[in-house]
């Protein structure tokens, strides 16, 4: 569904001598398959807009190429726009105008028959929790109402691929389950292909299929997050053991399955591969040597651990650090 091919993104700021170039988005290969559910991750500045912008056809690349939905972003422009929903960041609704009438138009300049948009467009409002919001201005409705509003806009035509750039922003936590399991519903339920930009680690978790982390303008990892998570330092398996004499072989036994192993009072600690799969034989080489535990803890690495291996700082610092910078 969509194919990129050094995706290039420059652009210009000051005048004169105080001119420079700004590489916001830097050779980005990308492919997304029909049917994925695919998280865009990275801080604010990263490229994750400017990326999403080029490939719905707001933003000509400098260089590089890309399709979507088969067609050339750059020649074939209008064909994309017809093939995709798309809720940007900072929103496209027209405050003077009846949320429903908004909807209903928006459907039908995608060719819907009137009676259709309107089907859907109630349809739409009473999943994404818009009931009663019909005849209310967006100029008269709360910014998370306005955030469901706008994403009813991109899905009124149900479209077979979806750009959601930041769509939960703004959402309460009840309303951005909601709208998780909406998500999930249009890949299950209607076979859409979903391209999901966020910085927020628990929605890329718990949504997506694939996920593609971009720092700087460069792709810097793209995996399932379970992979991503195993390859960087495995999980984290926390012994604590009854007395002083067991402690060494309890790191012993740790170590056949950890290259790093630490000690401190009665607790032996190590990363492991996958340790769902290892600590129940861990386990009975403990009990077998006449280990008693206490107790035993097994931690999973979180995206923000894959993000500080991959960038050498975290996610969230990332985020903090750019959060008063310019736009992406």
């Amino acid at each position: 569904m969509i194919r990129a091919r050094g995706l290039v993104q420059t652009f210009h700021s000051g005048r004169g001598k105080q001119r420079k170039e700004v590489h916001a988005v830097r050779g980005v290969d990308l492919d997304v398959a029909e049917g994925e559910v695919v998280g865009f991750l990275g801080p604010n500045g990263a490229g994750k807009t400017t990326t999403l912008r080029m490939l719905t056809t707001l933003l000509r690349p400098t260089a590089g190429t890309a399709t979507v939905a088969g067609f050339d972003v750059a020649t074939q422009a209008v064909d994309v726009r017809r093939s995709i929903g798309y809720c940007s960041q900072v929103g496209s609704t027209f405050s003077g105008a009846y949320a429903g009438d908004e909807v209903v138009d928006h459907g039908m300049l995608y060719g819907m028959p009137r009676r259709a948009a309107v089907a859907k467009g109630h349809e739409l409002f009473e999943k994404l929790q818009l009931d009663g919001l019909w005849r209310r201005m967006p100029k008269n409705m709360s910014g998370g109402q306005k955030r469901r509003l706008d994403i009813a806009m991109a899905l009124i035509h149900s479209p077979g691929l979806v750009f959601l750039d930041e769509p939960t922003t703004g959402l309460d936590p009840q309303a951005r389950i909601n709208l998780w399991q909406h998500i999930a519903d249009l890949r299950a339920k209607e076979g859409a292909t979903v391209f999901l930009t966020t910085h927020y680690l628990d929605e890329a978790d718990a949504l997506a299929d694939r996920i593609v982390i971009i720092d700087k303008g460069e792709l810097v990892a793209s995996d399932t997050a379970d992979n991503l998570k195993a390859a960087v330092a495995g999980d984290l398996v926390d012994l604590e053991v009854s007395t002083d004499e067991q402690v060494a072989t309890a790191r012993d036994k740790l170590a056949s399955i950890s290259s790093d192993v630490e000690v401190e009072g009665h607790h032996v600690r190590g990363r492991v591969t996958r340790a769902g799969k290892a600590v129940p034989g861990l386990l009975r080489d403990l009990e077998g040597s006449g280990v008693a535990l206490e107790s035993i803890e097994v931690v999973r690495p979180t995206l923000d651990d894959v993000f500080l291996t991959l960038t050498g700082r975290s996610l969230r610092d990332a985020e903090a650090a750019t959060t008063e910078g310019a736009p992406e």
